[in-house]
């Protein structure tokens, strides 16, 4: 489900189709990039620390993706974790974690206050969740005509443990009146100009998504202080929609009475056309609904993309699927280009909201190229599409079959 930009509910319908020549493109693409990932003469740009085999997209500011393979964790370590900035991050190095201040505030707020870390872990429950957090662009790399932005892959989705508390315990302990449309927040990055007055992005949710039992203010992940780089000492978590509504380095939420205007909130940001549009079509800011629950989708973590393999020797195949605010009822995969499609072994989530694991075995009894399709289908009884979806200007919500490469010998 997607929202107008007057907030009033709409669906996208069915996608644009592509051509077989797309698809074969597809493909070629795979194995070359599971073969030889840097064209040549292009420099990798510098790693980041604690990050090791992350590809670094941009530098200012810092972006970088996951490869699939290093995505096998049930619950993502922190070191895999992909990165997504849109301004420059504070520096904490040196703050007392504890004396950081969330003010809460908007015109539905009933009691503006203001809660130190300390006083947010010493009034409310404490929850820990596993919750899937995914870029609105991942997957824009493979849109024709290109979208601008990130080149994301596949690799701009993680699914960590999560403590905090629920942004529904503090919003009622500040209170919100019957007017109250939105909650947004407001972070202490800082904008790519250097000039303080501006802010890089501040996003929000319906009050319904704000009010889910899943929705957290999060200190902690998997157990440990937040990294410097996703938010420490204090961040939003609101699973299955949108990474950017997770804002970083928390110091406002704003109860809104109106769907929030904030920084990547109108315009073409975060949003794709209301109705489908051709390929490189020219779409109205006004024609453009808002990104909330993300589409069903599933990677395939093992085997690695262009790894090579014995001919009629079973072959371990697993990875996650997801599908923003609903379960994953089945997947499937496929290693004849779609033709048949096998059922898999599938996990049920640790909690709403989290991923789920699937596995199976396949053995390939000749030689030559080959790939491995994932198909992933939610709960309503929608799937993944075979090919790109619906194209988009900026090039979101790319949820096609995950491709992986084989050689067998």
């Amino acid at each position: 489900m997607i929202r107008s930009a007057r907030g009033v509910p709409s669906r996208v319908v069915a996608p644009t189709a592509y051509t077989r020549r797309t698809m074969l493109r597809g493909s070629v693409a795979t194995l070359s990039a599971a073969l030889c990932p840097l064209a040549a003469g292009q420099t990798p740009l510098p790693a980041i620390p604690g990050k090791p085999g992350l590809k670094v997209l941009s530098e200012r500011p810092i972006n970088a993706e996951t490869p699939a393979h290093l995505l096998d964790d049930a619950v993502t370590p922190a070191e895999r974790m992909f990165v997504r900035n849109n301004g420059i991050p504070p520096d904490t190095s040196a703050i007392d974690p504890l004396a950081w201040t969330v003010e809460l505030a908007g015109e539905s707020c009933v009691r503006p206050t203001k809660l130190t870390l300390r006083e947010l872990k010493d009034r409310f429950q404490h929850v820990t969740l596993q919750l899937q957090v995914e870029c609105g662009g991942n997957g824009r790399s493979e849109f024709h005509p290109p979208a601008r932005g990130n080149q994301w892959t596949t690799g701009a989705v993680a699914c960590p443990r999560w403590t905090g508390v629920r942004l529904k315990d503090v919003l009622d302990y500040c209170g919100i009146t019957d007017e109250a449309v939105y909650v947004a927040y407001e972070a202490a990055d800082t904008h790519l100009s250097g000039d303080p007055t501006k802010q890089p992005i501040s996003r929000g949710v319906p009050m319904h998504k704000a009010l889910e039992a899943e929705t957290l203010i999060a200190w902690a992940m998997n157990d440990e202080p937040l990294p410097p780089l996703h938010g420490y000492p204090l961040r939003l978590v609101a699973g299955g929609w949108p990474g950017s509504v997770s804002g970083k380095w928390l110091k406002r939420v704003l109860v809104r009475d109106r769907v929030h205007d904030g920084p990547k909130m109108g315009g073409q940001s975060y949003r794709v056309p209301c109705d489908p549009v051709a390929p490189g079509a020219t779409v109205a800011d006004e024609d453009m609904c808002i990104i909330e629950s993300m589409p069903v989708k599933s990677l395939i973590t093992h085997p690695r993309s262009g790894s090579r393999h014995e001919r009629g020797k079973p072959i371990a195949v697993r990875g996650h699927a997801w599908a923003g605010d609903l379960g994953v009822a089945s997947v499937f995969t496929s290693v004849d280009f779609g033709a048949t499609w096998q059922p898999t072994d599938l996990e049920e989530p640790a909690n709403r909201l989290a991923w789920q694991h699937f596995s199976t075995a396949i053995a390939i009894p000749t030689p030559g190229y080959f790939e491995i399709w994932a198909r992933a289908v939610d709960e309503n009884g929608r799937s993944q599409p075979v090919v790109l979806p619906g194209w988009n200007p900026r090039g979101y919500l790319n949820n096609a079959c995950h491709r992986v490469a084989l050689a067998v010998a």
